[in-house]
């Protein structure tokens, strides 16, 4: 690889990791081509990247990124899962796979510009989806003002059963039926 093809792929991965809110380092020793390409289906579904890195031109082009803060874990076959999107959704997918293939390991994960350990990936992988925190959320702002609605509905259907009783009395003329 000449200088020219280093920085190239060094702007690649500043473009690509380097702005990436969430990013799992993944150990892949041992696995097989046709996994490869299975794990890159099953990332690419979650609209995340998947990409194998030469760790010294990532640490190069990570230098300003959050993820610098795993420098150790760039040794030995590694490969960077990422998006700005879901994390969640990257972390079920890449549990579900390493469950498949136990030669895939977790170096380390950044989720929202934190840096965690790599023991907090299936922590995160068992989260709710954002869909369905946003579903919960709005279904929790709904709720009360649901409640004072069927109150206050409650209250006007049975003034109006009310007036609809004294109807039905001054109807029959208003006055009780006569003792015989």
């Amino acid at each position: 690889m000449n200088r020219d093809e280093k920085a190239q792929a060094i702007s690649e991965l500043n473009e690509g990791i380097g702005q990436a809110t969430n990013a799992f380092l993944i150990g892949f020793k041992g696995i097989t081509v046709p996994q490869v390409t299975e794990l890159r289906k099953q990332v690419r579904e979650t609209k995340s990247s998947y990409v194998v890195v030469k760790n010294t031109l990532a640490l190069i082009a990570l230098k300003d990124s959050p993820l610098l803060a795993l420098k150790d874990e760039f040794v030995g076959p590694t490969a960077v899962a990422y998006n700005s999107d879901d994390a969640v959704a990257l972390a079920k997918a890449l549990t579900k796979f390493a469950k498949d293939v136990p030669s895939v390991t977790f170096k380390g994960v950044m989720l929202d510009g934190q840096v965690l350990p790599a023991s907090e990936i299936p922590n995160i992988a068992t989260m709710p989806s954002r869909e369905e925190l946003i579903s919960k959320l709005l279904y929790l702002m709904q709720h009360p003002i649901r409640g004072l609605v069927t109150v206050l509905n409650g209250t006007l259907r049975n003034f109006a059963v009310v007036l609809d009783q004294i109807a039905k009395q001054k109807g029959d003329g208003g006055e009780a039926p006569a003792a015989e």
